[in-house]
């Protein structure tokens, strides 16, 4: 009863939020100057209304998004912006497939990689080198939470250490909560050196034409240094769990890792596959293949050389994120349609004068700060169109000229993966840590991780935000 008293009012606190703020958009604009069209605030109204009720979770974000897609397509035909004859079209020109296709064949693929128990033998492994040190165990599963990240995705790769994590604190008995707080914060730092690790950088690469390589390559660096820097805020944060006084230390030593791959043969072919993916991911921009093409690809031939029945297959992707996303793609084309962003990237300019430096550093910290209280994965597909717009501003296209890519797609990429560590809302991977966690008796509180996440947060994204500056200025 007091869970549904809370939903309800936290609905109605949304409800009065959302209100005041679609006022505010038929009000405010005139007297600052902007000229919103009917169409323009509508749209913006559902996009913000997305926002507002995410937060408030009393609403599923697949449910959200495709209603509000529904809204958007109802609005875009009342006010003329399309016709009623091409909304089927308008749809299938929304959804970026590419991002769903690359999400689909991972998720199949690392799906029936966990199916061999690797993920399980490394764990076991790590807590066996730390030899019951707490500190060494969650640089460990850090490190290794960051890699895993880096290369599947990091939603992937904390639902499978999550209860690793939880099972080998359950032998030690020790408290998991800050080993789990740890990995997630691993996850999204370590999700964002590759254009595959997480969901904002797979929308970016897809809509600006970068290549898996030259993502990694202007990524990993600052990834790598900030991660490094990071276990200092790691040892001061937990200072007071990594006294804890791991037991049964003989009794981990005594299970056998090994016992942990359920099928060599399966993990064989798995292995075989993924790494064939990866090295097309590699190389896919010499090939001219998009990277979905390439993950399906995978994902095709790792089912028919496993002979693994479909159902089982598909039992490990995560059908509602792909339709959350499809829904969401189609609310943001709604609002680039009438025009929106258009205004947004002016204004923006207006602000920093055209400059880059200043530009970069407005894009990363907007994302982050946004990112840390909604799903970077909207804020993602919000900002897309923004910069895009921004590039193309005559004001602004001298100053990238020299650039085989923006930069600022960098810095979205910065901003939105990092800031997702700033509170438990903030990204697929915290949420679905923080689910499992409670799952398995162990409730995170959003003020627990708001305390700890969004100080991480800030001064990640100031190093990182400083080293690609860096860079841009005396190394691109």
């Amino acid at each position: 009863m007091d869970l549904v008293e809370g939903t309800g009012k936290h609905f109605a606190v949304g409800m009065i939020v959302l209100a005041a703020i679609i006022v505010m958009l038929f009000t405010l604009p005139e007297y600052v100057g902007l000229e919103l069209t009917i169409g323009m605030a509508l749209t913006i109204s559902v996009l913000v209304g997305m926002y507002v009720i995410l937060i408030t979770e009393t609403m599923h974000r697949t449910t959200l998004a495709l209603f509000g897609a529904l809204l958007s397509l109802i609005i875009l035909i009342y006010t003329g912006l399309i016709p009623a004859h091409d909304s089927v079209s308008f749809v299938i020109g929304a959804i970026d497939f590419n991002t769903i296709g690359l999400l689909l064949g991972m998720m199949i693929i690392v799906g029936i990689l966990s199916e061999t128990g690797i993920f399980q033998y490394i764990a076991i492994r790590a807590a066996k080198m730390a030899k019951g040190n707490v500190w060494k165990l969650m640089i460990l599963l850090s490190i290794i939470t960051a890699v895993a990240s880096a290369f599947l995705d990091n939603v992937t790769t904390v639902l499978l250490i999550v209860p690793v994590t939880i099972s080998v604190a359950r032998i030690l008995n020790i408290n998991p909560i800050s080993l789990i707080l740890a990995e997630v914060f691993a996850s999204n730092i370590g999700g964002t050196a590759t254009l595959i690790g997480d969901p904002p950088n797979i929308m970016i690469g897809s809509a600006a034409g970068i290549s898996f390589i030259d993502f990694a390559n202007r990524m990993t660096p600052e990834v790598v240094i900030t991660f490094a820097i990071s276990f200092v805020l790691l040892k001061f944060m937990f200072r007071k769990d990594l006294k804890q006084k791991p037991e049964h230390i003989e009794k981990l030593q005594e299970i056998d890792e090994n016992k942990e791959i359920k099928d060599r043969v399966l993990l064989k072919k798995t292995m075989v596959v993924l790494l064939a993916v990866i090295v097309l991911f590699v190389v896919h921009g010499f090939l001219e293949v998009e990277v979905s093409i390439i993950a399906l690809a995978g994902a095709a031939v790792l089912l028919l050389i496993t002979k693994m029945h479909p159902e089982k297959a598909f039992h490990h992707v995560e059908w509602p994120t792909l339709l959350f996303f499809a829904g969401l793609f189609v609310i943001v084309s709604g609002v680039e349609a009438s025009g929106a962003f258009e205004i947004i990237a002016h204004e923006a300019l207006k602000i920093t004068g055209g400059d880059l430096a200043a530009t970069m550093f407005l894009i990363v910290w907007m994302s982050a700060i946004a990112s840390a209280f909604v799903d970077n994965i909207p804020w993602t597909a919000t900002m897309i169109p923004i910069i895009q717009n921004i590039s193309l501003d005559p004001s602004f296209a001298n100053a990238i000229s020299g650039f085989t890519h923006n930069p600022l797609w960098y810095a979205l990429a910065i901003g939105a993966d990092f800031g997702g560590n700033g509170t438990l809302v903030g990204s697929s991977a915290g949420l679905v840590a923080i689910a499992l966690a409670e799952k398995h008796g162990h409730r995170i509180f959003f003020r627990t991780f708001l305390v700890k996440g969004f100080p991480y947060m800030i001064a990640t994204t100031l190093i990182a935000s400083m080293i690609l500056y860096l860079r841009i200025l005396f190394l691109w």
